[in-house]
């Protein structure tokens, strides 16, 4: 599976802020998820200052108290690597007072392998911004989330081939008591990943997150286990959609759904990439389709059986590790 740049962001379309774009050919500034792509500039020497020069262009030419979702697509780059844009955007917050949302990290495969975009610490992006309702990132290195808490967030997604266990721990604890919909991609250890249920037991006990309807626990190798957590975790029937996507659910995992608490509530159970037996799908499309949940079972993969001798024990996979 590979990720690309989005064509869409919270509700609006994406638009490239480009240096050679004449400003009166700008788009109203709430009408568009501003894009900030920098490779287009790679002819020259340093990326720090053509981010910056790139920020300082926009800030001048557009009325950023409209501007509602901002995606940087290219990590701005410091002697610390960080993918943050921390300095520049929160230095102006006081004029964003319209943001209601930020992507962080729109790179392609060819730009950047998912497991390798720095993203960091991101508390200070949302104390800097307590009015955001939307914040989505790719990548995974580094990434922190201490946040006791943030009262406006309404939807949170973190994309990665290996995100660090620690932060899905602290993620999994956050007061975000408006949260409606969460997406986690925990992804591979071999790449940083190597979530446990552990890790995740506060978010699947349903507190902290009161108004959360959506929830994605994907990419993951361990969506046996999840399933199986998820069978009598408190939080699913508030639940309006569930998520064991990108991962490597089997028959076991399946099983336990079925066996566990009632799911004819949710209006969608979303298993595509997944390695179930045609038996099994028919029996999750018989029992869970007429009763009104939309089961996707699209993208069946084949486990090959591994190779023993380089360790492998199947040849399951994930759908985004590196």
């Amino acid at each position: 599976m590979y990720v690309h740049h989005l064509a869409h962001f919270h509700g609006l379309p994406t638009y490239t802020f480009s240096p050679y774009t004449d400003p009166a050919d700008l788009p109203d500034p709430g009408a568009v998820a501003w894009r900030f792509q920098v490779v287009e500039m790679a002819y020259e020497p340093d990326p720090l200052e053509r981010a910056e020069a790139c920020w300082a262009r926009f800030a001048e030419t557009v009325e950023l108290e409209k501007v509602k979702a901002l995606v940087f697509g290219c990590p701005w780059y410091g002697d610390d690597n960080a993918g943050l844009p921390e300095e520049p955007l929160i230095s102006l917050n006081s004029r964003l007072t319209g943001l209601e949302a930020i992507f962080l990290g729109d790179l392609e495969d060819e730009e950047a392998m998912v497991s390798s975009i720095y993203l960091g610490d991101v508390a200070p992006l949302l104390e800097a911004f307590p009015g955001l309702r939307e914040l989505a990132l790719r990548g995974g290195e580094g990434l922190r989330f201490p946040v006791g808490g943030h009262d406006e967030l309404r939807v949170l997604r973190v994309e990665s081939g290996g995100l660090p266990p620690e932060a899905v721990r602290q993620i999994a604890a956050a007061e975000l008591p408006s949260l409606e919909r969460l997406e986690l991609w925990l992804g591979d250890d071999h790449y940083g990943g190597g979530a446990t249920v552990e890790d995740l037991l506060p978010l699947l006990s349903g507190k902290g997150k009161p108004a959360l309807r959506h929830l994605g626990v994907q990419n993951s190798p361990i969506q046996d286990e999840l399933a199986a957590a998820l069978a009598s975790a408190p939080v699913v029937p508030r639940l309006t959609s569930l998520s064991l996507s990108l991962g490597m659910l089997t028959d076991e995992g399946a099983e336990a759904l079925l066996h566990g608490q009632p799911l004819t509530h949710l209006r969608e159970l979303d298993l595509s990439h997944h390695f179930l037996s045609h038996a099994m799908m028919l029996r999750l499309w018989t029992e869970l389709e007429p009763r009104g949940v939309r089961v996707d079972l699209t993208a069946r993969q084949v486990d090959d059986g591994g190779n023993p001798e380089w360790g492998q024990e199947h040849g399951r996979y994930i759908a985004v590790s590196e």
